[in-house]
């Protein structure tokens, strides 16, 4: 970081950096602010080997909108934008024009956060005077109109359910956090699920979307299981990468990667095949010990086959307990209870193996992760709780 530091002060250094590496020490500087948990900044920070193993597996091309319903500091946008310049040296003028002044837009409900991802676009050479890619507000209080090719995200974890709201003469109510639209499947207080269906109207038909989701989004009933059940139907879902704990920020978080694309209205199920990568079972990460690197994710990158998706070879079987790379049809998905997608087979070995169990710095700060996440839950049940009474 003392180089970046050292651009930063320097005026004359700083003004003749391009906008790569302009780019390049801004992206360092906001990793070094989700680092300091006190800020409360990691929430809208995604871990970027992540993001580059989602973008690499979506492979954006020239021409394409993308979009970012909650783009944080702008992570997904820049990947996608660095990956399309990388694999397409010979664009035509008018394909980079378009690529830096149309293609790109996202939303983020906290002014703050969107300021320093405006920055980080345009150090980074997006947008203009003319298109400013980042909007400031709730993209789930209304469809907006626009459709893209391309949809990456990671909606903000948590599930608060309510807003305690003090109005005219001290009075406090308390207003549901439930969002209502015609062209959702199902109302739910759920912000995850509330994305998921978001997502599905934002994208463009035959768009491509990859979302980034805690483990209650595959296994939740009533609208969560409605939800899958017409996700499944009207959508492709075909790829799932389950998580491994310790990439977030945020503690105590088990997420997974939902890819699907979105299809036109049929009275046949769009879905045949959910592959499934476990990058879960047996593997330890920690954000300062052990983080994720992008080659952790290279065998999910190839399994996925960005080049032909529909050609994939599974390295589970029968012979091959240990892979962690199969598929379920749909028959098999929709009969499972409540259409769960929260689906392992690998053998745990810490549950059999005393030898192989994880370092005790690693269990206990998967421990101290746990407790802290079922702490956070408890406080929003206890705001709920507290603010019901207030109202009654």
């Amino acid at each position: 970081m003392t180089m970046v530091h050292t651009a930063l002060i320097d005026k004359e250094t700083w003004v003749s950096m391009s906008a790569d590496v302009k780019g390049d020490a801004y992206e360092g500087l906001l990793e070094k602010n989700a680092q300091d948990t006190k800020s409360g900044a990691g929430q809208y920070f995604t871990p970027r080997p992540l993001i580059q193993a989602i973008v690499d597996a979506m492979a954006p091309r020239p021409g394409e909108t993308i979009s970012d319903p909650a783009c944080g500091t702008g992570g997904f946008l820049l990947a996608a934008h660095d990956y399309v310049v990388k694999h397409y040296p010979n664009m035509t003028s008018a394909e980079k024009k378009k690529l830096r002044g149309e293609s790109f837009k996202g939303w983020e409900l906290v002014q703050a956060t969107a300021r320093l991802c405006a920055m980080n676009m345009l150090l980074h050479g997006i947008g203009s005077q003319e298109f400013e890619p980042i909007a400031v507000g709730d993209s789930l209080a209304a469809d907006p109109g626009e459709r893209f090719d391309v949809v990456l995200t990671n909606p903000p974890f948590g599930k608060k359910s309510s807003t305690t709201i003090v109005g005219e003469e001290g009075k406090v109510s308390k207003e549901r956090d439930t969002v209502e639209r015609d062209d959702f499947w199902a109302t739910t207080s759920n912000k995850q699920l509330n994305f998921v269906q978001h997502v599905k109207t934002l994208l463009k038909q035959n768009g491509r979307a990859a979302l980034v989701l805690p483990d209650n989004v595959l296994f939740e009933g009533g609208a969560g299981e409605t939800i899958r059940r017409k996700l499944l139907h009207d959508c492709d879902v075909h790829t799932l990468l389950r998580l491994p704990t310790g990439l977030f920020y945020a503690q105590g978080v088990k997420a997974n990667v939902l890819f699907f694309d979105k299809k036109p209205a049929s009275e046949t199920p769009w879905t045949r095949k959910l592959w499934i990568y476990d990058l879960r079972t047996n593997r330890h990460f920690t954000l300062k010990t052990d983080p994720l690197k992008r080659e952790d994710l290279d065998e999910f990158v190839r399994c996925y086959n960005p080049a032909n998706r529909h050609d994939r070879k599974p390295t589970w079987s029968a012979d091959n307990p240990d892979g962690r790379w199969r598929a379920y049809d749909y028959e098999d998905l929709i009969k499972r209870d409540k259409a769960s997608l929260d689906i392992f087979w690998l053998k745990d070995e810490s549950m059999s193996d005393s030898d192989k169990l994880p370092a005790p710095e690693v269990i206990a700060a998967e421990i101290v992760d746990d407790l802290e996440a079922a702490l956070e839950q408890f406080r929003l049940i206890a705001a709920d709780l507290a603010a019901d009474g207030v109202a009654a």
